[in-house]
């Protein structure tokens, strides 16, 4: 485009420089008919979802232990309607998608992994909390719900990832007997360990509407 400048101030003549000018132009206006009360585009709503996986860092097992989560979880808002006053359409944080573990423990020759089918998911900035029904592990959990927290770290800070297991979710009855309490839909604790390796991405939503009723 410099170029093209100098050669028309160059020239130096009438033609060069209303061709400059026309090239300078703006394109005409679209007549009043074909824009006056054309609807405005509207965006597609953002859609709740954490995606990633990566490796933690669990201080109360060996140092050679390797914990790996997997998340793909989408917001699926008003989908699983339950049989309670206030459930036949549902929740907002309603979800599907797919957690895996991976717990390999080589000073006990053993690895552990499960599969679980999401279905509550709820965001907060960059965290997140999902909650999902264990589908097949090697573990004997099939039927439970896990409950997973995800920070998406930022300004350079580690990702982080908390469960509902471990540390959390311990009921201690008046008779000093220890039981651990089913996990409700989207509860778990705060992100208590950091990722290591991998990553999540958590993409924030708010809460949609309660859809109108029939």
């Amino acid at each position: 485009m410099k170029n093209r400048k100098r050669a028309l101030v160059l020239a130096g003549t009438a033609a060069a420089l209303a061709a400059t000018l026309i090239a300078a132009a703006p394109a005409p206006a679209a007549p009043a008919s074909a824009t006056q009360g054309a609807p405005a585009a509207q965006a597609a709503p953002k859609v709740a979802a954490v995606h990633g996986g990566g490796t933690i860092r669990y201080p109360y097992v060996p140092a050679s232990h390797d914990i790996r989560f997997t998340v793909d979880a989408e917001a699926a808002p008003w989908s699983r309607p339950f049989p309670a006053q206030g459930g036949e359409q549902g929740m907002p944080v309603d979800a599907r998608g797919k957690v895996t573990i991976y717990h390999a423990m080589p000073d006990e020759n053993v690895i552990a992994v499960g599969e679980a089918e999401v279905d509550c998911l709820v965001t907060g900035g960059r965290t997140a909390t999902v909650t999902a029904v264990v589908t097949s592990s090697n573990v004997g959990w099939e039927g439970k719900r896990i409950g997973i927290s995800v920070q998406d770290g930022e300004r350079g800070g580690p990702d982080r990832l908390g469960f509902s297991w471990g540390i959390a979710n311990v009921d201690v009855q008046p008779d000093g007997s220890v039981s651990e309490p089913r996990v409700g839909t989207c509860m778990a604790p705060a992100p208590f360990t950091e990722v290591t390796k991998g990553g999540f991405k958590v993409t924030p939503a708010p809460l949609p509407p309660r859809p109108s009723t029939p």
